[in-house]
């Protein structure tokens, strides 16, 4: 059963105190047990976003999207992750003459730059089966080299940046990355079959995930967990 906090979660980061507010259309709840008449609520519930305005917790209702994309100077790097049906990583390229690249295969999940390197994440997830891999992408001349430098064994669902540091949220665990290294920080997490949409960090201690029904937030020092459900639902 999770901790019921206050509202206001007072934190201190870099000797700065700031408060954290939750959203007043959102609860704090118990985690629901699987395939419970509470899961099956949260599971046809709307998907929730997070991210983070003005130093503050904002979260909305979003509706999902198979493609994401990242412009490049030459072009926009596309990826589609149809799930069982497949996807791929293509180049489309600014001149419009010019044709489109296939990159990769897979179903891509986010495309991003760290660091001054870009890097895409492929992630599948289909009953009992799920994996998922980063990669590294480097443009040599009119060449995509592709190096995969982490593998999931738990598909990726959504990602972050935070300081020298990448978040990765997966189907049921969260991992931070730091140098081609992986931690292991939640193995377990109730948000299965909830579909984690984003993440993001204000500082260690308020780390928050939107998904179906709901936000969920995550202390990366003690690894406390949270879950907030839509006061609607």
């Amino acid at each position: 059963m999770s901790k019921i906090p206050k509202k206001k979660i007072i934190t201190s980061s870099q000797n700065i105190q700031s408060i954290i507010e939750i959203p007043a259309e959102f609860k704090e709840t118990i985690f629901p047990e699987s395939f419970s008449s509470d899961w099956f609520k949260l599971n046809h519930a709307d998907d929730f976003g997070v991210s983070i305005v003005n130093d503050k917790l904002h979260v909305k209702k979003i509706e999902r999207t198979n493609i994401c994309e990242l412009k490049i100077d030459t072009g926009t790097l596309k990826g589609v992750n149809n799930g069982e049906w497949g996807g791929r990583l293509t180049f489309i390229p600014n001149d419009t003459s010019k044709k489109e690249i296939i990159v990769a295969g897979g179903n891509i999940i986010s495309i991003f730059r760290f660091k001054d390197k870009i890097y895409f994440i492929e992630g599948f997830a289909h009953l009992t089966f799920s994996f998922g891999a980063m990669y590294e992408l480097n443009i040599v001349g009119k060449k995509f080299i592709e190096k995969r430098v982490i593998d999931f064994i738990d598909a990726p669902s959504a990602l972050t940046i935070y300081d020298d540091k990448i978040l990765i949220v997966t189907r049921k665990k969260f991992y931070i990355i730091k140098g081609y290294r992986k931690r292991l920080i939640l193995k377990n997490a109730f948000w299965e079959c909830l579909y984690p949409t984003s993440v993001v960090a204000i500082n260690d201690e308020n780390v928050f995930i939107g998904m179906r029904g709901g936000i969920a937030k995550l202390n990366l020092t003690n690894k406390d967990l949270f879950f907030y459900t839509n006061c609607l639902l």
